[in-house]
């Protein structure tokens, strides 16, 4: 069995210390990685469910082959693994804040080893996401005004519970309207919440967007004796 408790990477970032922790759940027979912001949970591999089908929901929405997607937010990594495993998917950009999650996913310190550094679609940028979706240029310095096919973005508790002021602003019809110009005709724009459906969400997004709705994901809770948990993913797409 493996040690109870491991701190496998501690760091400073510009907006509080982050790390990356191992637990051994004597119950579940099974060792769950945690990120923390400071005492703030951000990403646990035990719930993965919602994060994996905002890539599922959001590129189940598109058609075709040669999908170019960006993810807002690289955490543990599993809404961008869920993104590579579409064959159609052979162009990802994850862009994050926190250069340190990026270096464990170089380093193998995750679940998931080394396997998105070493996919050659895969690209992991560090930047500050709502500050590149506002800009003139967009999220690719060598490729100013680049549209994407889906934008997917798991940042944020919800668009309503904010983890960090960088992204004040942002859920507003003029915010989300600022996202939609790197969006492709016809692409995708998809939200995570960590909460169930809101009706204000989907109209918010409905603002900026000529298509709008909610994706209830509901799972079961391995802490709690399997009682269900509802989460959100919320659509936008671009005439």
């Amino acid at each position: 069995m493996s040690a109870m408790f491991e701190e496998l990477d501690y760091a400073p970032t510009p907006i509080g210390a982050v790390s990356l922790r191992r637990r051994h759940i004597l119950a579940l027979k099974t060792d769950v990685f945690e990120i923390l912001l400071g005492e703030e949970h951000l990403m646990s591999s035990l719930f993965t469910a919602s994060e994996v089908a905002l890539a599922e929901l959001g590129l189940a929405a598109l058609s075709g082959e040669g999908l170019d997607v960006l993810v807002g937010g690289l955490g543990l990594g599993y809404t961008a693994q869920a993104a590579l495993a579409h064959d159609a998917v052979t162009r990802l950009t994850v862009v994050d804040l926190l250069e340190p999650v990026i270096r464990w996913h170089k380093e193998g310190l995750v679940p998931m080893k080394t396997e998105l550094a070493d996919d050659p679609r895969c690209r992991l940028l560090q930047g500050d996401f709502f500050a590149l979706a506002t800009s003139n240029d967009g999220f690719e310095a060598n490729r100013p005004g680049h549209q994407y096919d889906a934008i997917l973005i798991d940042i944020d508790h919800t668009p309503e519970r904010l983890l960090h002021g960088q992204s004040e602003g942002f859920y507003t019809s003029d915010g989300l309207s600022d996202l939609k110009r790197f969006v492709k005709p016809g692409g995708i724009v998809g939200l995570w919440s960590d909460e169930a459906p809101e009706e204000a969400i989907t109209a918010l997004l409905g603002e900026a967007f000529e298509e709008a709705w909610a994706e209830p994901v509901v799972f079961a809770n391995p802490l709690q004796d399997g009682r269900e948990m509802t989460q959100a993913v919320y659509l936008g797409r671009k005439a």
